[in-house]
Formats: C-alpha cells, sequence, structure tokens
C-alpha cells in the first residue's frame, strides 16, 4: 500500500521504484515505528479522533505486528513496501481494518520517520555508552593487574621518558571518558519529540504534544515544526561522537598491533584475537586490532558524507534525507563491534613484563632527569638541557648509558655532578619526581586508579 498514490494515474518505473525505496535497510526502525505508533495512536485518542474501540483494534494489531516481525524471519523479508511506515500502515489496515487508517491523521511521514530515528538512536546510544563502560573497565582492570610494571613512553615513536604501564593505560581511560561524556550531552539533544510537526508547519488538530513527548519517553518536543521535520544534527552529532571513539580505539589498536611485534616484544594477543597465515605457518596476526584500525576509515567517511548529504539542503524535508539511514546503522554496528572486540582483547592480553621494564631504561630516557638534578643544582634548565645535551653525545660515543659513566666523567662538564646524580637519574626516582597532578609518579596512578574506579561505578555523578 502506497501512502500517496492518489494524484498519480501513471505507474512508477520499476527501476525507480528500486532506487526510491528504503525498506531494505529501514524496515530496522520497525520497533521504533511501532512505538511512536502506539503513542500516537493514545494523543489520537485523547484528541477525540479515535474511539475507545477503534484505539484498542489498533493497539492490539501494532502490537501483533511486532510479534510476527520478532518471531517470522520471513515476515519482513518477504515484504515488498516502500518504507518501514507504509510496511506497517498496510499490516495496520489488514489486521484492524477501517480503524488502521486513522492513525495517521494529522501525521506524516516527515515527523514520523524523524521521530522513529530518534527513537532508536537514543536505545543505541544508551547501548554504546554501555559497551564503552565496559571497555574501560578492562582498561582497568589490566592497569590495576600491572600496576608496578615500568614501560618507555614515546614521542614520534622515539622512546622518551619511563612512565607506568597504568598510566599509560589510563590515558585510554580519559579518552573514552570524554567519549561518553559527548555521547551524553549528544543524548539529550536526540531526546527531543518531532512528532506533532505534520510535513513542516505542525499539525492541524488538537493534539497535545507535551503529553505525547512524555508518553514516548522524550525530553520535551522540538519547538519548531521546520527544524523538526528536516534536523538531522543529532544522526550528524552521533556519527561524529563515534567517530571520535573509532579514533580513539584505532590509536590503541595500532599501538598494540606495534607492540605486538617482535621487534617490540612488549605484548602477546590471546588466540581467541588472532589469526593465523595460509602460507607461513609461524604467524600469529593481530587481525582483530587490523579490522578496528580499518573500520575506523569507515565511520569517518560516514561522517563526512553525512555533512555533504545536508550541507545544500533548502528547508524543509528532502529525499535525500533518506541516506541519512544507512550511514547511521552502519555506524552503530561498526562501533558496537569494535568496542565489544577492543574489550576482549584487552581481556585476553599477556604483557611481557622483561621487556617492557627493559626498554624503560635504554635509549637515554633518563636524560630529562640528569637535566632536572642540575637545575635542582641551580643551573638554568636551558644551560642543562645543552649540557646533558653533550653529555649524551659523550656516552653515544663510548657506548655507554648515562648511569654507566663514572662521576669523573660527570664533572669533566660541570662540577655541580655529584654522587647523589645516580640516584636522580634512576628509573625509580624519574617515575617518583612526576608527582605533580596528572604525573606517572606510583601515588599519583593509584589515585588516578581509584577515581576512575569510583567514576566507573558512578557514571550519572
Amino acid at each position: 500500500m502506497k501512502l500517496w498514490g492518489g494524484r498519480f494515474r501513471g505507474q512508477a518505473d520499476p527501476a525507480f521504484e528500486k532506487f526510491n525505496a528504503s525498506f531494505p535497510f529501514d524496515k530496522r526502525l520497525l520497533a521504533a515505528d511501532v512505538q511512536g505508533s502506539l503513542g500516537y495512536a493514545a494523543a489520537l485518542l485523547e484528541a477525540g479522533i479515535l474511539n475507545a474501540d477503534e484505539a484498542r483494534e489498533i493497539r492490539a494489531a501494532l502490537g501483533e505486528i511486532l510479534r510476527r516481525a520478532s518471531e517470522d524471519p520471513t515476515y519482513l523479508a518477504e515484504a515488498s513496501s516502500e518504507d518501514v511506515h507504509s510496511f506497517v500502515e498496510s499490516e495496520l489496515v489488514r489486521i484492524a481494518g477501517e480503524a488502521g487508517y486513522k492513525l495517521h491523521t494529522g501525521r506524516s511521514r516527515n515527523d514520523q520517520v524523524a521521530t522513529d530515528l530518534r527513537i532508536f538512536l537514543r536505545a543505541d546510544v544508551d547501548s554504546i555508552a554501555a559497551l564503552i563502560r565496559q571497555l574501560q573497565g578492562a582498561i582497568l582492570d589490566l592497569a590495576h593487574q600491572n600496576q608496578d610494571l615500568i614501560m618507555p613512553g614515546y614521542t614520534h615513536l622515539q622512546r622518551a621518558q619511563p612512565i607506568l604501564f597504568a598510566h599509560y593505560a589510563l590515558a585510554y581511560y580519559e579518552m573514552f571518558k570524554r567519549d561518553s561524556l559527548r555521547l551524553a550531552e549528544i543524548r539529550s539533544r536526540v531526546n527531543r519529540m518531532p512528532l506533532g510537526s505534520g510535513a513542516l508547519a505542525g499539525t492541524g488538530f488538537d493534539i497535545d504534544r507535551d503529553a505525547l513527548a512524555r508518553r514516548l519517553g522524550f525530553d520535551g518536543v522540538c519547538a519548531n515544526s521546520l527544524d523538526a521535520v528536516s534536523d538531522r544534527d543529532f544522526v550528524v552529532e552521533f556519527v561524529g561522537a563515534s567517530a571520535i571513539t573509532m579514533m580513539h580505539l584505532s590509536r590503541l589498536a595500532e599501538d598494540l598491533i606495534l607492540y605486538s611485534t617482535a621487534e617490540f616484544n612488549f605484548v602477546e594477543l590471546s588466540d581467541a584475537v588472532s589469526t593465523g597465515s595460509s602460507i607461513m605457518p609461524q604467524k600469529k596476526n593481530p587481525d582483530s586490532l587490523e579490522l578496528i584500525r580499518g573500520k575506523t576509515g569507515r565511520v569517518l567517511g560516514h561522517h563526512a558524507g553525512l555533512l555533504a548529504t545536508m550541507k545544500g539542503l533548502p528547508l524543509a524535508y528532502n529525499k535525500d534525507m533518506q541516506e541519512d539511514k544507512e550511514p547511521l546503522f552502519d555506524t552503530v554496528d561498526t562501533l558496537a563491534g569494535s568496542l565489544m572486540v577492543m574489550a576482549t582483547v584487552l581481556r585476553n592480553i599477556r604483557l611481557n613484563r622483561d621487556s617492557m621494564s627493559g626498554a624503560a631504561g635504554g635509549d637515554y630516557a633518563n636524560a630529562t632527569d640528569l637535566a632536572d638534578y642540575l637545575v635542582r643544582k641551580g643551573l638554568a634548565f636551558r644551560r642543562a638541557h645543552e649540557l646533558v645535551g653533550r653529555i649524551v653525545s659523550h656516552a653515544l660515543a663510548q657506548s655507554k648509558q648515562l648511569e654507566d659513566l663514572h662521576l669523573a666523567e660527570y664533572q669533566q662538564f660541570s662540577p655541580l655532578f655529584g654522587e647523589d646524580l645516580y640516584d636522580a637519574i634512576s628509573i625509580n626516582s624519574s617515575l617518583a619526581n612526576r608527582r605533580a597532578i596528572g604525573g606517572t609518579a606510583p601515588e599519583r596512578v593509584s589515585q588516578a586508579l581509584a577515581r576512575a574506579r569510583q567514576e566507573l561505578a558512578s557514571p550519572t555523578e
């Protein structure tokens, strides 16, 4: 059944009809469409447009549609409707008879689909937020289990300074915390109701939109009917926030891919999230992480594509907006899958403590501590920086680490050096000295872990 065929005499071209149809993908909105329709039926009853018997028949028929869709895989697969809205209405009429024709009173597909999308998305925002919390929990568990493990921190992919592994893990916890905060803010804008806006000018019937919004679980109504039916900011925002989360996942994936190589030998992925080679029997490939890294590009592309779709559209609704659903659905699926897989990776990873702690003490990672030592002796930092650079060059020429140089060698560069320099440039001192808020000192990291645990246990605070 078409919702718009009255003024047409000719038949649609078959190729165009297929091109125009969205049911193959927007049938995913069926539960949201039924939920919105149940709420709207109640509003029509309150407005006197439906009588009690008609409202009861409509409720029963909508419940039957939802039941069949969940129990019978062929129910939707065999349908040939233009979109999910026409499918629900045609089934409603088939089951409920004449009463089914009344449900669309004062309602347009324009405000209907906008409402369905918001109902659908707010549930998925909640699901994604829960998956982010699960991943944060896996990060904190791994950090807690290895709280004393030292590793090299990197800049430019060169060893820079020693840090605690837990400090490294908490950096990703903070990234995903920002992602959670973004989602919570976006949800507040998702959860506004367009229904009652009609095609663009508002409904012509006495629908209590505030009561309808409360009935459907919305925080309020969209204030302008033109904006309500043409707004897809909430989709663009969600996909944009998802792109940032995927970027964070991709960065973590890239770290772990590098750290799992023989060159680093910091981590080993479990068999549960690895694959082998079809020709090289010895290979253990980090396909789980490479797929996360690869799928990130898809979500980034969806965000750019949605912005491009919306940028030139005049008010109000345009058919271009049909192209919002496939990127949205794929973003939801890709992000959810990536979050679940990354959490599985972290819960099944083995850290090579000897390799990580051994690497933390090499490549002059304590050079900054040596400069800080001179500063504490009264030398200006820029002077200390230049002096330590010359000492590093000297050590390189001798094939020695800074701690292997004799005191006499140090004193050739400055009389400020004393026996206490060796304690100052030890790894333990290097860590302990980074005790400012946000630093890698053990007590600061311990506090950060405890605070993160508390945050995760009380996500609404």
